[in-house]
């Protein structure tokens, strides 16, 4: 059984999943939504779901740098709700902070250009979301 992680944002979501055993993340895709719609994610979700055999969801959580939730922690924490509901399998928050800052800058490191930094920017957030939960969580 294998873990995906969610950057969850207004209009996009990035997926990673695990591999098998649980010890890297990779990227998968970006996912559009209309934030609030969640069936119409839920249903573009499933058959990642499905596909993977996901056991898990990993929810990225959005806290300002002094810890506290804002506006889009909460809309972070709302969706690992629904998603539980919908999917029937259990989600964990985990602290987001800076990791699209990091995709960004290992982004233009690697000299990718600004458009195409725009379309991979929020999958590779959700890998290092996801490989940051993996790294704490390995046994």
């Amino acid at each position: 059984m294998k873990t995906i992680a969610l950057d969850v944002g207004e209009k996009t979501i990035g997926l990673a999943v695990s591999d098998a055993l649980g010890w890297t993340a990779q990227g998968l895709t970006t996912l559009r939504w209309t934030e609030g719609e969640y069936e119409d994610a839920f249903k573009q979700l499933e058959p990642y779901m499905k596909e993977h055999e996901v056991s898990k969801l990993v929810i990225g959580l959005p806290k300002n740098m002094n810890g506290t939730i804002g506006p889009r922690g909460e809309a972070s924490q709302v969706f690992a709700e629904k998603s539980e509901a919908y999917f029937n399998v259990p989600s964990v928050l985990w602290d987001e902070r800076l990791t699209t800052m990091a995709a960004e800058r290992v982004l233009i490191d690697a000299d990718v250009s600004r458009s195409k930094r725009k379309k991979v920017i929020d999958k590779m957030a959700a890998v290092m979301i996801l490989q940051s939960y993996l790294d704490a969580n390995s046994n």
